[in-house]
């Protein structure tokens, strides 16, 4: 697999991109890798590897750029760079931890939809109590959607959740403010009798409170609500540690206590690590595009590139595009 990564995106890049870059190269055999950065910034990071290529770009497009106008202004910037790799044929997926807008208006412009997905969504996946995780899509993608969008978001949910994660038949959820049929607003009640219809294990309505607990596979709604409930998860898991640190640090007896639990809180917050998960998935597109957290470190990285290359193995997009064809044929 070909992989085109940006090399300037992120809090901590370069040097975490690359570290996670090099962890990669040592466990995925059959990767390779295009690094593509300002070349005095990636240097003191970089070692040579035969699976490694570096191509300088000149810009670099910041959090704080728009998003549009930088896509379509910064031509030779790390990210522009990345896709127009993937347009052009010469890497099978890309991936960045930079400006979210940015990624997204140029996976349109460059990547190019799928034909037929009305609007792609932004789908990562989120930890659960048992460790297994559920697929969630839209995080933001779109703040608004029809009903038909939430069953095309769960259509590429499900072929996710079969290809990549090995479920055969995975349960979808719709997210609302409760489990019974007619509950919700006139978005999801539609919803809810359109994915009723559709050749999916659709198991209803679910709630967010359920979510943590495995209550479903996949779980789709509208980019508004979902980018609020992935940071309402991500704030409520920081404050959770911190509030568990705090207390067992008050004395002598809580921090025996800390001891004695170490290997719990350990395996607590590895069930509770996005880094584990990869990235975000922009799908819809054609070819995979990865937004890795803005914060990711090696390891995170290292998780997205992982993600990226299960994606094309697993031939997801090609799989997505011969499925929606057929709908349309339908």
């Amino acid at each position: 697999m070909k992989l085109a990564l940006d090399g300037m995106g992120g809090d901590n890049a370069p040097k975490s991109v690359i570290e996670g870059a090099f962890l990669a190269l040592e466990q995925i055999p059959n990767l390779e890798i295009q690094l593509y950065g300002q070349q005095d910034k990636l240097e003191p990071f970089l070692k040579k590897h035969d699976r490694l290529t570096v191509v300088h770009c000149e810009e670099v497009v910041e959090g704080t750029d728009d998003p549009a106008r930088a896509v379509r202004r910064k031509k030779d910037s790390s990210m522009a760079r990345m896709m127009d790799a993937v347009d052009e044929g010469r890497a099978d997926a890309c991936l960045s931890a930079g400006n979210t807008g940015a990624l997204m208006a140029g996976g349109l412009f460059k990547v190019g939809r799928i034909e037929g997905i009305a609007r792609p969504a932004l789908a990562t996946t989120l930890p659960t109590l048992d460790g297994k995780g559920f697929l969630m899509l839209d995080l933001g993608a779109n703040a608004d959607a029809r009903p038909e969008h939430l069953v095309q978001y769960a259509i590429m949910g499900d072929i996710y959740a079969k290809k990549v994660g090995g479920l055969q038949k995975p349960r979808i959820g719709l997210l609302n403010i409760g489990t019974e049929e007619k509950k919700g607003n006139e978005l999801t009640k539609a919803a809810f009798e359109l994915l009723k219809e559709a050749d999916l294990n659709f198991i209803g309505n679910v709630e967010a409170r359920d979510l943590l607990e495995g209550v479903a596979d996949v779980v789709v709604t509208d980019g508004f609500t979902g980018n609020m409930v992935l940071k309402s998860i991500e704030g409520t898991a920081g404050a959770l540690f911190s509030m568990l640190k705090e207390a067992f640090m008050t004395s002598t007896k809580t921090k025996i206590s800390a001891a004695l639990m170490k290997n719990n809180l350990r395996e607590l917050k590895h069930k509770m690590d996005y880094t584990e998960y990869g990235g975000a998935g922009l799908f819809g597109l054609q070819a995979p595009v990865i937004k890795a957290h803005g914060s990711s470190n090696a390891k995170a990285i290292f998780s997205a590139i992982r993600q990226a290359n299960t994606m094309v193995e697993h031939t997801v997009i090609s799989t997505i595009t011969e499925t929606v064809r057929h709908l349309e044929i339908d």
